[in-house]
């Protein structure tokens, strides 16, 4: 998946928490959300209103970010509730970083069919994942 595809996929299913997400799908937008932020931080900084601009966009990406974080514990196997081991202090943060990190379990799983699986077969997979 690509970086506008993966941003794509997550604002097109906003406040969907079923279902699975890819690596790529939630590092890129990830991504997309420091850079975005970073700038915004950085304007508010050099021209007083754009702190509010900061707090709209935070409010209007919160529940995409969540949405696709249940998704991507959904493809590791993970329920979407271990989002909040994340409230164990420093620990907390790590272990689910690791689980996001994580390769996805190959095949369906109970949260659903494979993302990387496409109806070509082999399209959408790294060459390294054939």
């Amino acid at each position: 998946m690509k970086f506008g595809e993966a941003i794509a996929s997550v604002l097109n299913k906003y406040a969907t928490f079923q279902g699975r997400a890819r690596r790529s799908e939630y590092w890129y937008f990830f991504l997309f959300n420091v850079i975005i932020s970073s700038i915004l931080s950085w304007l508010a900084q050099r021209i007083g209103f754009f702190w509010l601009i900061s707090v709209l966009y935070t409010l209007a990406l919160f529940l995409p970010g969540l949405a696709v974080t249940c998704r991507r514990l959904h493809d590791t196997g993970k329920s979407g509730g271990w989002i909040f081991i994340c409230l164990v202090p420093l620990v907390g943060t790590i272990i689910l970083l690791v689980f996001l990190a994580r390769d996805g379990q190959p095949g369906p799983n109970a949260y659903g069919p494979d993302p990387r699986e496409a109806p070509g077969g082999t399209e959408g997979r790294a060459p390294w994942e054939y």
